[in-house]
């Protein structure tokens, strides 16, 4: 990774760590619960996306890189929670989906967030089953 984006990553990822601890807390707060791959303790990240149909769709600003990415990796089971209500689904990481095109069909806020502090996009579909 370039120099350039080793900074931003190590910065957004500190910011982050602070700001999702108060983001988890919100009831409205979309998040995704996956399993860590080392504890195997449920993992809680606030984040952004849009539910279509079955699917709930959105961008990972690091990729292969972000945590929950690397979860998924070791156990595609994940959880959901949209508008307070858990979902329970099945992840797919998607490397050849066009992420900039992806984030255009998202809530604009997420969108313009993840464009901002991303590096590596990355589009994940979790497709879920109740």
């Amino acid at each position: 990774m370039p120099r350039h984006n080793e900074r931003k990553y190590r910065i957004v990822a500190a910011f982050q760590r602070r700001f999702n601890a108060v983001m988890r807390r919100l009831p409205t707060q979309t998040l995704l619960e996956t399993t860590g791959r080392t504890s195997g303790l449920p993992r809680r990240t606030p984040l952004g996306g849009r539910r279509v149909g079955d699917s709930f769709w959105l961008v990972s600003e690091f990729g292969e890189r972000s945590q929950y990415v690397r979860n998924i990796k070791a156990d595609p089971r994940v959880r959901v929670r949209l508008r307070g209500r858990w979902h329970h689904g099945v992840a797919h990481l998607l490397p050849d989906d066009d992420p900039i095109a992806r984030l255009r069909g998202l809530p604009r806020v997420n969108s313009v967030g993840v464009r901002a502090m991303g590096a590596q996009l990355l589009t994940v579909r979790v497709d879920l089953t109740d």
